[in-house]
């Protein structure tokens, strides 16, 4: 018989972590509470979780050096790679983008739908594969084209400043690697094959995410600000990646060659 997923949750107000333990419960999970980072670390160490939830502001350690923590003890233990979604005020805007960079699968925002968190927990774990009992979803890939490197594109234009090397899954921006998550490397990967080309939320999901039908525009929304703000890091004069206001998003077709 396969065993239910445990999910491991660090969260210090009670009463949140009492409503997850209670919605996980009910989908089939069996959720283990700890208040401290400290407590979740033991745990984590006794018997690794099929995903971890992480409240950003825990009172004994702050959540993201506890993510670290957690990430450095299951590479010790040496067994497959613990997901983990963090949990984070609606008005900290930074703590979202922060996670999303250190790693993290995704996060929600408190006060949260306890639907929408158990859909994304099961999201999470088919992508993962360490959903015991749930359906694997198989991912939906972008459409394979050969590695690219910049050349001068017809009508004139300049050169492309984005080297696409897609054996190897890295984009170099003026030259220089960018360190990118899976999902940022396929959404930059999309829009650098179609300059130009206006693409939806609702495309970027079907195309990048594993299981669109469980993920979300804010979802998209948080990964291409995490993107932006790695391009600016190289090229901090140059908007590379254009917003059309309740459409989408599209790459600036007129991007210099060169800084």
């Amino acid at each position: 018989m396969l065993s239910h997923p445990r999910i491991l949750i660090a969260e210090d107000e009670s009463g949140i972590a009492d409503t997850l333990q209670y919605v996980l419960r009910t989908d089939g999970f069996v959720p283990v509470w700890c208040a401290t980072a400290e407590e979740a670390i033991a745990q984590f160490a006794a018997q690794p979780p099929a995903l971890a939830i992480l409240d950003v502001g825990l009172p004994d350690m702050n959540g993201f050096e506890l993510f670290k923590r957690l990430q450095a003890l299951n590479r010790e233990q040496g067994g497959a790679e613990v997901p983990m979604l963090f949990l984070t005020a609606r008005s900290d805007e930074i703590d979202r983008v922060v996670g999303l960079e250190l790693g993290a699968d995704d996060y929600v925002a408190k006060p949260f739908s306890p639907r929408e968190l158990v859909a994304r927990v099961r999201t999470i774990l088919r992508r993962s594969g360490r959903g015991n009992g749930l359906p694997t979803a198989s991912p939906a890939p972008v459409t394979p084209v050969a590695p690219v490197t910049p050349t001068a594109p017809a009508g004139g234009l300049s050169p492309s400043p984005f080297a696409l090397d897609v054996e190897r899954m890295q984009i170099r921006y003026y030259g220089r690697l960018l360190e990118l998550s899976r999902y940022e490397y396929g959404l930059l990967r999309l829009l650098v094959q179609r300059p130009g080309r206006v693409f939806t939320r609702d495309e970027l999901l079907e195309l990048v995410w594993d299981d669109a039908s469980e993920s979300f525009d804010r979802t998209v929304d948080a990964h291409v600000k995490t993107l932006r703000a790695k391009l600016r890091a190289i090229a901090p004069e140059v908007e590379a990646i254009r917003t059309l206001r309740g459409t989408g998003y599209a790459l600036n077709e007129e991007l210099p060659s060169r800084l």
